[in-house]
């Protein structure tokens, strides 16, 4: 029997599976799989199988040297490049090809879809793009912030390497995203650490003050270890070096 080529929707779909379930679910027994397969109309194992020709586009996967991944087809690869010119519209796309197949989805749970005006089109799709980054970022992460591997869903937040306002074609780029706890947060936004070239810790020393135990134990006690690499969109060496440059306040060892 001829294979039948995969539609754009169904691409669609197994694009958004993959930037928001982690490596180690795309497989043919995952529940969100075998509905969004039968959704789309293929086994799940074709689309499990699909997930991994796009893991094989990614370079944080394929430089760990993992074994199995199949190659992806012209088609795939051309995706992945639509993907990585363009986060905010493809973002919505993704969010639309699953929107048009009445899938249940967490996302538009939480909104309340009236098109009446502008001003409510925007809030949809600002509403959007902050949930798939979010869930794109915590999933290469395993839902654990990278600094101190806290893992309650609820206290970790997707962090923008470059600011929000300072880089508008990057703001649902996963690879501007840090997964770190809700401190840890406040910390890098507010300068106070940073991660360096070696991808380790850095925390500033111009907040801490004598006899401050929970600046030692909360922040300083990190200055120096690893980060937690994520499996999927490793963060972007030019985005890094921005915040360290231009948010890092000083404190370097």
């Amino acid at each position: 029997m001829l294979s039948v080529g995969w539609t754009r929707q169904q691409l669609l779909v197994a694009f958004k599976l993959y930037c928001q379930l982690p490596f180690g679910k795309l497989h043919s027994r995952n529940p969100l799989i075998i509905k969004y397969a039968e959704l789309i109309g293929r086994t799940p194992s074709a689309l499990a199988m699909k997930l991994t020709n796009i893991a094989s586009l990614d370079p944080a996967i394929t430089s760990t040297g993992r074994k199995g991944l199949k190659g992806a087809s012209a088609v795939d690869r051309a995706m992945w490049n639509e993907m990585e010119s363009d986060w905010d519209r493809f973002a919505l796309e993704l969010q639309n090809a699953t929107f048009d197949l009445n899938a249940p989805d967490e996302e538009f749970q939480e909104i309340e879809l009236d098109y009446t005006g502008i001003d409510k089109i925007a809030q949809v799709k600002t509403r959007v793009g902050q949930n798939f980054f979010r869930r794109s970022v915590l999933s290469a992460y395993h839902d654990q912030c990278c600094i101190s591997g806290l893992a309650v869903p609820k206290l970790l937040i997707a962090s923008h390497i470059v600011p929000w306002r300072v880089d508008e074609a990057n703001r649902l780029n996963p690879r501007n995203g840090l997964c770190l706890s809700t401190l840890h947060d406040k910390a890098f936004d507010a300068g106070m650490l940073t991660i360096a070239e070696d991808m380790t810790v850095c925390v500033s020393r111009r907040y801490a003050k004598k006899g401050d135990a929970f600046y030692g134990t909360a922040l300083l006690a990190y200055d120096g270890q690893p980060m937690k690499m994520p499996e999927k969109f490793v963060p972007d060496s030019e985005f890094l070096a921005y915040h360290r440059e231009s948010v890092f306040e000083s404190g370097w060892k």
